[in-house]
């Protein structure tokens, strides 16, 4: 199984919740066995400059994340999304499960 993680800050002056909602459109793509968007809590003193949003998926494996991507939701979520947020971070990592 692959985890994938992306971390995000919205741009200034961009609505948080608005960001979260426009990443949602990627809960409509059948390939990922789990898919969620969460707003960090942000209780970590260590990071002070902590991402707004975090969105966290589960592929069966790296043909259904290419998948994922490569649906037309995805390029029109990304042009959606990019104008509003200041910060992408992405990790996937294979797990043994």
């Amino acid at each position: 199984m692959i985890r994938h993680i992306v971390f995000f800050s919205a741009a200034p002056g961009v609505d948080v919740e608005t960001v979260r909602k426009g990443l949602m459109m990627l809960a409509e793509i059948p390939h990922s066995k789990h898919f969620e968007v969460g707003r960090n809590l942000q209780t970590d003193v260590i990071s002070p400059d902590a991402p707004d949003l975090v969105v966290y998926a589960e592929f069966e494996d790296e043909a259904a994340l290419a998948a994922f991507k490569a649906h037309p939701t995805y390029p029109a979520c990304t042009a959606h999304v990019r104008p509003m947020r200041e910060m992408r971070i992405a990790a996937d990592y294979h797990t043994d499960d």
